[in-house]
C-alpha cells in the first residue's frame, strides 16, 4: 500500500454537491483533494444528460456568488415564469406565478452548470484533483488526522474531514457504516427535447395523468417551440420507448400527451433514469459529514434535489470555515450542519414522498382526494405563498 498525502479535506465526487463545496471554501486558506472517478476530460465538458435544472433565486444566488454564473451562456438559460400542476383529464390547473409576472426561477441544462462549476474550481489555490480514481475504503479513525481513503491503486489519504458527494447510492457512506432509507420505486424517468407547434410561454407543466406522469419545461428557444419532455412509467415501458425511431417515437408521444402539444419532433437524444430516493440516517459525524445526493436524494417531481444540494454544501461550507483553524472534523462542530440541513431537508423530503403518493395512487379515493387537494391549495393565499416562497428566495 502506498502512503499518499494529508490533506484538510477529503472531497469524494465531483458532481454539483462536491464541486461547489470545494468552491464554497475558496480563500479559506484549506488543502483539498477532490476525489473523482470520471477522468479530468469528462468532468472539463460534460456530455449532455438530457436533465434540465431548474434553479431557484437562492441557487442563482450562489452561483453568481461562486463565480459560475458567468460561465453559463446566457442564451442557453430559460426563464420559468408560470408552473401548472394538472390532474388527469381535469382542465382545472393549480397554478404558480403568472406568464408576464417577474421569474419564478430558470432552467439551465444540467451539464452547462456542471461545466461552469468545474472551471470555476480549476486552479483554485489548495485544491489537488484526483480524476479517474475510485475510492477502495475509507474510515474514520481515533488518531488525528481521523479521515483516511484507499484508493483503488492502493494510496492512503489522510485527512481531517471526509466529505461524501458520491451520489444517493454512496460507497462511502456504506464505508463509514451510515445506514439509509432507500426506496427504489421501480419506474424510470425519460427526459427529451421536443420541437411542438404551441408557444410554451416559459410555463413549466407537471401533469399527473392516470398511469403516467410527464412535465413540459420551457427551453431556451427563440420561437419557444421547444421542450423538455419528462415522462415518468415503470421502468420497462421506459425502457422500450426508448428503442423506438424518432418517428414512431413522436407519434408515441403525442397519442401520450393527448393533444396538449402537437407537431412534436424530437430533437437529440433520449435518456432514461431509474427512481429512487434516499435518506441518510445520519448526515454528519465525527471526522465525516454526507452532502448532496449523499445526504438526500429527492424525488424529482419538485425539482428540489439540486436546489437542495447547493444549499447543503453551503451550510458545510459555512460551519468549516467557522472553524477559524480549529479542528475542522470535530463531531460537535460538524452537529451544527446536521441539525440545520435535516431542518431544510425534512419537510421538504416528506412532503415530496406524501405528493408522489398521492398523485400517483389510482384508487377512485386517491382521485378524489388529490381533485380537491389541487382546487384547496388554488384558493389557499397561504399555501401559494409558500410554495412561491420556496421557489423565489
Amino acid at each position: 500500500m502506498t502512503e499518499g498525502s494529508t490533506f484538510d479535506i477529503a472531497v469524494v465526487g465531483a458532481g454539483p454537491a462536491g464541486l461547489a463545496f470545494v468552491r464554497s471554501l475558496a480563500g479559506a486558506g484549506l488543502s483539498v483533494a477532490l476525489i473523482e472517478g470520471q477522468a479530468e476530460a469528462g468532468l472539463r465538458e460534460p456530455a449532455y444528460d438530457g436533465r434540465e435544472i431548474a434553479l431557484t433565486h437562492r441557487s442563482m444566488r450562489l452561483l453568481r456568488a461562486m463565480g459560475v454564473w458567468d460561465r453559463i451562456p446566457a442564451d442557453h438559460i430559460s426563464d420559468l415564469r408560470q408552473a401548472r400542476v394538472l390532474d388527469g383529464g381535469s382542465a382545472f390547473a393549480l397554478t404558480f406565478g403568472a406568464a408576464d409576472a417577474d421569474r419564478l426561477g430558470v432552467l439551465i441544462p444540467n451539464h452547462l452548470i456542471r461545466r461552469g462549476l468545474f472551471e470555476s474550481v480549476q486552479g483554485q489555490a489548495g485544491v489537488t484533483l484526483m480524476a479517474g480514481r475510485r475510492v477502495a475504503g475509507c474510515a474514520v479513525e481515533a488518531a488525528s488526522p481521523r479521515g483516511r481513503v484507499v484508493l483503488d491503486d492502493g494510496t492512503t489519504i489522510r485527512a481531517k474531514l471526509i466529505v461524501a458527494a458520491d451520489s444517493r447510492f454512496s460507497g462511502v457512506r456504506d464505508q463509514l457504516g451510515v445506514g439509509a432509507e432507500i426506496h427504489r420505486l421501480g419506474r424510470s424517468m425519460m427526459v427529451c427535447r421536443m420541437r411542438h407547434d404551441q408557444p410554451h410561454g416559459h410555463v413549466a407543466t407537471e401533469w399527473f395523468d392516470h398511469g403516467q406522469t410527464v412535465a413540459l419545461l420551457p427551453v431556451a428557444d427563440p420561437e419557444q417551440r421547444v421542450s423538455s419532455v419528462v415522462l415518468t412509467l415503470a421502468a420497462p415501458a421506459i425502457a422500450e420507448l426508448t428503442t423506438l425511431t424518432p418517428q414512431a417515437f413522436a407519434v408515441e408521444m403525442e397519442r401520450r400527451l393527448k393533444g396538449r402539444l402537437t407537431g412534436l419532433e424530437l430533437v437529440g437524444t433520449r435518456h432514461a433514469y431509474p427512481l429512487a430516493t434516499t435518506w441518510s440516517h445520519r448526515f454528519a459525524g465525527e471526522g465525516f459529514a454526507l452532502i448532496g445526493d449523499a445526504a438526500v436524494g429527492m424525488h424529482p417531481v419538485t425539482a428540489h434535489g439540486f436546489n437542495l444540494g447547493l444549499r447543503g454544501q453551503e451550510t458545510l461550507a459555512r460551519v468549516v470555515r467557522s472553524a477559524r483553524g480549529g479542528d475542522i472534523g470535530s463531531g460537535r462542530l460538524l452537529a451544527s450542519y446536521e441539525r440545520e440541513h435535516r431542518l431544510a431537508s425534512w419537510s421538504l423530503y416528506r412532503g415530496t414522498n406524501a405528493l408522489v403518493r398521492l398523485f400517483t395512487e389510482e384508487t377512485p379515493p386517491a382521485r378524489l382526494a388529490r381533485g380537491a387537494a389541487l382546487r384547496a391549495g388554488q384558493v389557499t393565499a397561504p399555501f401559494k405563498a409558500v410554495v412561491k416562497r420556496m421557489l423565489t428566495a
